[in-house]
């Protein structure tokens, strides 16, 4: 890993669990934000497929714990 220009710490520096948190809160700062995001049609069609198939069978998919014990991420 290096520096980041923006940041001006050099990211292997931190912890790896001070790194989760920073991509975390980067990601929140994202989603604060909502509005600026746009998507391609392609995208929101897939998007729009993918919720379709959720709603008429939402016991397809797993959970997102589930997702994270599977992964080795059980907090």
């Amino acid at each position: 890993m290096s520096s980041h220009p923006l940041l001006k710490v050099d990211i292997s520096e931190l912890s790896v669990a001070e790194r989760i948190q920073l991509a975390e809160d980067l990601w929140d700062s994202i989603l604060e934000r909502q509005e600026e995001l746009l998507l391609s049609e392609v995208q929101q069609q897939e998007l729009d497929r993918r919720l379709e198939n959720y709603q008429k069978n939402p016991a397809n998919g797993s959970s997102w714990e589930e997702v994270k014990k599977r992964l080795g991420f059980s907090r």
